[in-house]
């Protein structure tokens, strides 16, 4: 296969997962239009009937997820691959109650090395934001739409998806249905001669696996391409000998190093996390997250996930779903476990990922932006002063969870580069200054 072909394949695990940092976090955000010179609706792609060629997103003929044609692929995945629906079933959704405050546009913060203060609109358009919410004591105080979406669309959550997979694996730790100390092999036997078979379920979990997995994109043999070309929905070449979906590809990981000394994120401890879940429960991603969570939050739409050429869902990366909807998974975080007076699930579920991971263990990964925080049950703990805790995914999707301030925070976007590194500077403290500001209103 052609090193072109392959790029091709990778652009089918980009949409959800974190591999383009490496060729990515070193090019520069003012090389690219701004937000609203590169706003979708302003550059029309897919518009027209049929669209102009120099206006068509499609695959395999368009690279459809480069900068400024992601801004509307975020939220048309449905539309470019086959995806599996996480069903909010037969019933009420729930509506989130409104009190909307006009000062938060006006609060100002400085960016992480900046003597230059900002404003939080004025941040908005700086990270490409898509949807934000923000919800103080379970109401909505902020809510906005730019872009591609609106209040009905979806948005893809990238490797926020993580989080969720890492849930449902921690209320099945709580509940005594999956055993995190055992071997995965005990639980996988076909991973028996992988790199994960002698991994525990926790390591798995907080990502300290020791992996001989290159991510070198200038090498076409890779194994980054292989896990792209293995992973594809799309029909595979006829010379084509590889592995064949998620589950194929990862009894072909070899071990690298000693499990459990740091933390290396690659979503393919996800994927095996996923598996997992699937073996332990006999149920899917799709169905599970639909049974356990979005059936019980009184989700205002179905949301759904890309899934690999069996169907197997993208665990590590593949949901997409309404910025609302996303906004009560932060809720029910918030409450650890409780929605509309609900306990889905234990409370210990919550207050263990709270608690964080080895904070030696990854602090090797050299995170600069996140420096004293670790990685726990596929959630990213801070561990500063309101012990916020985040799902996080590339181009800047966000849940981020504040218990002392009782806030939460719900961001789409579509950042020209993968990599949170050029985000954060800005986020981080204007999240921060958010949660000051209603903290110190409530005095």
């Amino acid at each position: 296969m052609s090193f072109s072909m392959s790029k091709f394949f990778l652009k089918i695990v980009t949409i959800s997962s974190f591999i383009l940092v490496s060729i990515q976090a070193n090019t520069q955000s003012n090389q690219f239009l701004d937000a609203t010179q590169s706003d979708p609706n302003k550059l029309a792609w897919m518009v027209g009937f049929p669209p102009s060629v120099e206006k068509l997103i499609m695959q395999p003929e368009s690279d459809f997820f480069s900068f400024p044609k992601l801004r509307w692929t975020v939220c048309h995945i449905r539309e470019l691959m086959p995806t599996k629906e996480v069903s909010r079933r037969i019933g009420s959704s729930i509506p989130l109650e409104y009190e909307i405050d006009k000062n938060i546009d006006s609060i100002k913060f400085n960016p992480l090395n900046s003597q230059k203060s900002m404003s939080w609109e004025e941040s908005l358009l700086a990270n490409y934001t898509d949807g934000i919410l923000i919800l103080h004591k379970g109401k909505i105080v902020y809510e906005k739409y730019f872009g591609c979406l609106n209040e009905t669309n979806k948005h893809a959550a990238m490797s926020m998806t993580k989080s969720l997979t890492g849930l449902l694996a921690q209320i099945l730790v709580a509940e005594k249905v999956l055993d995190d100390t055992l071997r995965v092999d005990s639980i996988i036997p076909e991973l028996k001669n992988s790199a994960f078979g002698s991994a525990t379920v926790r390591e798995v979990m907080d990502m300290t696996t020791a992996l001989d997995y290159s991510e070198d994109y200038s090498n076409p043999n890779a194994d980054i391409w292989i896990y792209s070309k293995a992973s594809s929905p799309l029909p595979k070449p006829k010379d084509y000998k590889g592995p064949n979906g998620y589950f194929e590809y990862l009894q072909t990981v070899k071990q690298k190093g000693v499990h459990g000394e740091a933390f290396g994120y690659k979503t393919i401890n996800t994927d095996t996390l996923g598996w997992i879940i699937s073996r332990v429960t006999n149920k899917d991603l799709t169905q599970l997250l639909s049974e356990r969570i979005w059936s019980k939050i009184g989700a205002q739409q179905d949301a759904y996930m890309t899934v690999d050429a069996k169907g197997t869902p993208f665990a590590g990366g593949g949901l997409s779903a309404s910025l609302r909807d996303l906004g009560k998974i932060g809720l029910l975080m918030l409450n650890e476990g409780k929605f509309n007076n609900q306990q889905l699930f234990p409370k210990e579920v919550v207050e263990e990922i709270k608690k964080g991971g080895d904070k030696k263990a990854f602090a090797k990964a050299g995170y600069k932006t996140l420096e004293g925080g670790s990685y726990h049950s596929m959630w990213w703990i801070f561990h500063n002063q309101n012990k916020a805790f985040a799902a996080r995914g590339v181009h800047g999707q966000t849940i981020y969870v504040d218990p002392t301030a009782e806030m939460v925070i719900v961001r789409f976007a579509s950042f020209p580069t993968a990599s949170n590194i050029q985000i954060d500077p800005t986020s981080l403290p204007a999240f921060e200054a958010v949660a000051k500001y209603l903290m110190e209103k409530e005095k």
